[in-house]
């Protein structure tokens, strides 16, 4: 139905400033032809542009045939103060021929010197928007969704409407959805076509980002970083690098992303599968170390996988033995460790933590389960290791909460302190091994 009366209503409408001198000769005959029993009587004053406004008014309210109201609602000299009526028509197409009429009077109405009537509109457009007929939402949508002067509670409205096929739309395209809506969308556990809808928006505000990836969606948080025109926050990505060590649909994506911090980069490509990690050395923005770091975890894995693999077909070395070989070699080291926290070799790397920080697998499994930033830190230190694997054990076998994660301070310090570290370490009470 919207979309019917495009052709009339783009024919130039009466000023809402101006209206017709009253006549009362013709206002008798206006009003006698309002209570005729003859309905082509009746219609020919619905459809007529000239007919005084209170005649209109009356019939909006009272005449029998819908076909008569609808009539009243397309015409252009009906006053807006008959919008609430017509909203409650019983009468679906009376409704939608409504809801055409407004959002294409919008422009006008919402000058400064029509508040009033501005006011009744929206009023009726909540009102429709809220329709109990499916039809009615949708084509109320289908029509604000790139509007310019689309009113916000409308659209408010419309963007929480359960069914798919009303907020959708709303969701993916109005631009006059303001963020606040939206984020308290995302907060409510939408559907994940919502959360994609709004991750794809021409614009996307770095706090309505957050709460895109917030949701946990692997197609939405996949579809804003392939969003060119979505603000993502340094802090945001450092979140997102995190979360796509769980979330693999987010790892290309975050590869492909314009701008990328070589840092995120590189944390990236010490857990990501190789085609992405080959995506990272591909991308001409990276300097020449930032390429070569890359490319050096590529080289490691391959022969950390090699040797392990080797370890099970030769007589089955358990990983705590092999962790207790490659100390006694010298060769225990940050990017052993690393290498085997991407490949998921958990009880290695136990192993590994409880021989550099002189305790037992047990006590650092134990530390581990407390999913808490600090004592893995404190653990990390005291194992003589760096802030930033202490950052992919937190991630890892810590699974901190990425709200929650301690980062590097400076890139690559310890953000606690000796005595927070040696306080940790007492309080956990670890165990010599």
């Amino acid at each position: 139905m919207i979309g019917v009366l495009r052709k009339i209503l783009k024919k130039q409408s009466p000023s809402l400033n101006t209206r017709p001198a009253r006549d009362p000769a013709r206002y008798e005959l206006e009003k006698t032809a309002s209570r005729s029993l003859n309905v082509a009587e009746r219609m020919k004053i619905a459809k007529n542009p000239k007919t005084h406004q209170e005649i209109l008014y009356f019939m909006a309210e009272n005449d029998p045939d819908e076909n008569v109201r609808r009539a009243v609602a397309k015409n252009l000299a009906t006053p807006i103060l008959a919008c609430g009526v017509i909203a409650q028509d019983k009468n679906v197409d009376v409704r939608l021929a409504l809801a055409e009429r407004l959002v294409y009077m919008l422009p006008e109405l919402s000058q400064e010197d029509h508040s009033q009537l501005y006011a009744v509109a929206v009023k009726a457009l909540a009102t429709l928007a809220m329709d109990e007929v499916l039809r009615v939402r949708v084509a109320l949508s289908s029509a604000l969704k790139d509007h310019a002067y689309a009113p916000v509670p409308v659209v408010s409205q419309l963007a929480k409407d359960v069914e798919r096929e009303v907020s959708e739309p709303i969701l993916r395209f109005c631009m006059a959805l303001p963020d606040d809506v939206l984020i308290g969308i995302l907060q409510n556990m939408p559907p994940s076509w919502a959360v994609d809808a709004i991750a794809r928006r021409k614009y996307v505000s770095d706090n309505v980002s957050a709460a895109v990836i917030d949701t946990g969606s692997k197609s939405g948080g996949a579809a804003l970083l392939k969003n060119g025109n979505a603000k993502i926050s340094q802090k945001l990505l450092k979140d997102i690098v995190a979360r796509a060590r769980e979330l693999p649909e987010w790892q290309e994506p975050l590869a492909m992303r314009k701008g990328l911090p070589p840092d995120i980069a590189k944390i990236l490509s010490e857990f990501a599968h190789d085609s992405v990690r080959k995506i990272l050395i591909r991308r001409g923005d990276f300097d020449r170390r930032t390429r070569d770091d890359i490319s050096q975890a590529m080289k490691r894995r391959l022969i950390h996988s090699i040797a392990s693999d080797t370890a099970k077909d030769n007589g089955g070395e358990t990983p705590q033995q092999r962790a207790v070989d490659l100390m006694k070699k010298g060769k225990l080291d940050e990017s052993i460790i690393a290498d085997s926290i991407a490949l998921r070799e958990e009880e290695f790397v136990l192993a590994a933590l409880a021989i550099l920080a002189r305790t037992t697998p047990a006590e650092v499994k134990r530390v581990m389960a407390l999913n808490t930033a600090k004592p893995i830190v404190a653990l990390t230190w005291k194992a003589g290791l760096s802030m930033r694997l202490a950052l992919q054990l937190q991630q890892s076998l810590g699974r901190v909460p990425p709200r929650e994660l301690l980062y590097p301070r400076n890139g690559s310090d310890y953000p606690m302190n000796e005595q927070e570290l040696r306080w940790q370490i007492d309080f956990l009470g670890l165990a010599a091994g």
